[in-house]
C-alpha cells in the first residue's frame, strides 16, 4: 500500500527558490510540488495532511561532520549513534556523515566495519561515513579505491595530533595523489600539530594550565600555515581539498586566494566559530573547558571574516564537528593541564536553529541558510539530489519550521547526551516543529515519534563540485 502525505500552505525554501507550494510525498519520496491554490495543488490527495500555514517547509539538514562514540583522549564522545541521531532529528537534521577511524597499524576496512557495527540498527535518521586515514601505506592506498567504489568517497587526514592521527606531508601527498585518481575527496584538519606541541609543552612549563591556553597555543597563524600547505600539496597532487572547521580569518584568506586561482578547494566552518569566542574559553573556575575544541575558538574579531566567507562562497558549508564530552568526568580530565581536556563540543541539535538566527540577524539570506546547511553538504559529499533539497524524486526529508517561535537554548531542554550546552541561555527565534525522514515523522509537533533503526546507511557518490 502506498502511503501519501500532503504538506499544505507552507513557504517551501530550497537553496534556489522560495515558493508558496503544497508538497506531495509518496512512498518516502517527494512525488510532486504545486503552487498553493492552483488546480494542480487542489488535485493532490493524501492519507495524511500537515498544515504548514505560516511556517517554512525546508529540506532536512545535512550535517557533514559528526563524531558519535568517538574515542579521544582516554574517553569517548558522550553521544551514541542512537542518542546523537535522535538529537539531530530534534534539531531538524535528517542526515549525518560520521567519521570511521582507521587505527594505526590497522586497515581501513576494519575501521569502517567497526563504525558500521556501532551505527547499524541504532540511528533515528540516515547516515553515511567518511574515513579517517591515520596510517598511509601501500595497502591503505589500495583500500581507498575500494571504499570509493562502495560509497565511502571522502578521506580525512590530520596535520595535527602527532602520535594519534597525524600524517606527515609525504603521507598526505600520497593520499591526495590517490584521491586525484579515484575521485575521492581529501578532508583536512589543518593545524601545524608539530609546532603546536612545542607551544603546549612551553606553556605547561610556565604553569599556564587553564583552558584559555588551549586557544593561545593553537595559534591562528599555525592554522593558516597548515591550510596553505594543504592547498599547495593538493595542487601538486592535482586533487580536490576540503578544509574542515575553519576558524581563523587568516585561514579563510588562504582558501579565498586558492579559489580565486580556480582551484578545487573548499572550506567548512561551524556554529561555535560563528557564535562563540576566546571569551568563552577564558570563563573562570574551569568553565572554559566546555569550549575546548580544535581548531580552537578565536577572538571575536575573526567572526566577521567567517560570515563574509559564507556570503561570498569562499566557505561553502556549516557543519557541527559534533563531538560532545560531559563537563563532569570527561572535560575534568584536564583540570591542571589544558592539554588533557578532551577536544570537542556538542552542537548537532543546534545548527539549523543557530543558522536561522543568522538569517534573523541579517548575516545570510534564507536560501543561503538552506544552501550551507542542506544542499551544499549533500552535493559536497555525493548525496544530492536524494538529500538536501525538496524536488520530485528526492527523499522526503522535510522539516516544518516555525520562523516566529522563540526558544532559549539550554542543557535542561536539549536532547544531546551531554551535561552542558555551549549556548546556554541564548535566546533565538525559530524552531523545528515537525520532521519527516523519508516520509516518516520522527518529530511530530515537538514530540519524538521516531525510532532507533529507522535511519539507514547511505552510500555516497563522489563530490559533485569537481570539474
Amino acid at each position: 500500500m502506498s502511503r501519501r502525505t500532503l504538506i499544505r500552505n507552507g513557504l517551501v525554501i530550497t537553496a534556489s527558490d522560495e515558493i508558496h507550494a503544497d508538497v506531495l510525498i509518496e512512498d518516502g519520496r517527494i512525488a510532486a510540488l504545486a503552487a498553493a491554490g492552483t488546480p494542480a495543488a487542489e488535485a493532490f490527495t493524501a492519507d495524511r495532511t500537515i498544515d504548514a500555514t505560516g511556517k517554512y517547509v525546508i529540506p532536512g539538514g545535512v550535517d557533514g561532520h559528526t563524531h558519535m562514540e568517538m574515542p579521544f583522549g582516554g574517553t569517548y564522545a558522550a553521544d551514541t549513534f542512537e542518542t546523537g541521531t535522535r538529537a539531530a532529528a530534534w534539531g531538524g537534521t535528517t542526515t549525518i556523515a560520521d567519521f570511521a577511524i582507521q587505527s594505526v597499524g590497522g586497515s581501513l576496512r576494519d575501521g569502517l566495519d567497526a563504525w558500521h557495527q556501532k551505527a547499524e540498527g541504532n540511528c533515528a535518521i540516515d547516515y553515511g561515513f567518511h574515513m579517517i586515514v591515520s596510517d598511509v601505506n601501500q595497502e591503505t592506498l589500495k583500500e581507498m579505491d575500494l571504499l570509493v567504489e562502495e560509497g565511502v568517497t571522502s578521506f580525512k587526514q590530520f596535520m595535527a595530533y602527532p602520535g594519534v592521527f597525524y600524517s606527515d606531508d609525504g603521507q598526505i601527498l600520497r593520499a591526495m595523489q590517490r584521491a586525484a585518481e579515484n575521485g575521492g575527496l581529501i578532508m583536512m584538519h589543518a593545524e601545524n600539530g608539530i609546532a603546536i606541541d612545542v607551544l603546549v609543552e612551553q606553556a605547561l612549563a610556565r604553569g599556564e594550565t587553564d583552558p584559555r591556553y588551549h586557544g593561545e597555543v593553537r595559534k591562528a597563524l599555525l592554522e593558516a600555515e597548515a591550510t596553505h600547505r594543504a592547498i599547495k600539496l593538493a595542487q601538486v597532487a592535482g586533487a580536490p581539498l576540503y578544509v574542515v572547521h575553519v576558524s581563523a580569518q587568516e585561514a579563510v584568506a588562504e582558501l579565498t586566494r586558492a579559489r580565486d586561482e580556480g582551484l578545487n578547494v573548499f572550506g567548512e566552518t561551524c556554529p561555535q566559530y560563528l557564535f562563540l569566542s576566546t571569551d568563552n574559553l577564558a570563563e573562570p573556575d574551569f568553565e572554559g573547558a566546555k569550549y575546548v575544541c580544535s581548531t580552537p575558538l578565536r577572538p571575536r574579531e575573526h567572526q566577521a571574516a567567517l560570515w563574509r566567507g559564507l556570503r561570498t562562497n569562499d566557505l561553502q558549508v556549516v557543519s557541527t564537528d559534533h563531538c560532545p564530552f560531559c563537563f563532569s568526568g570527561q572535560k575534568e580530565l584536564g583540570r591542571g593541564d589544558f592539554s588533557k581536556i578532551p577536544n570537542g563540543m556538542p552542537g548537532v541539535e543546534n545548527r539549523m536553529d543557530l543558522l536561522h538566527q543568522a538569517v534573523v540577524d541579517g548575516h545570510i539570506s534564507r536560501r543561503r541558510w538552506i544552501e550551507i546547511a542542506c544542499a551544499t553538504p549533500a552535493r559536497m559529499f555525493g548525496m544530492y539530489p536524494k538529500k538536501g533539497t525538496i524536488a520530485p524524486g528526492a527523499d522526503a526529508d522535510v522539516v516544518i519550521y516555525d520562523p516566529h517561535a522563540e526558544q532559549v537554548i539550554s542543557a535542561g531542554t536539549h536532547h544531546m547526551n551531554v551535561d552542558y550546552s555551549a549556548y546556554e541561555g541564548k535566546r533565538i527565534t525559530g524552531r523545528v516543529e515537525t520532521v519527516l525522514s523519508r516520509g516518516v515523522p520522527v518529530i511530530t509537533e515537538r514530540e519524538y515519534t521516531g525510532r532507533a533503526g529507522h535511519g539507514v546507511y547511505t552510500p555516497r557518490s563522489t563530490c559533485q563540485y569537481l570539474n
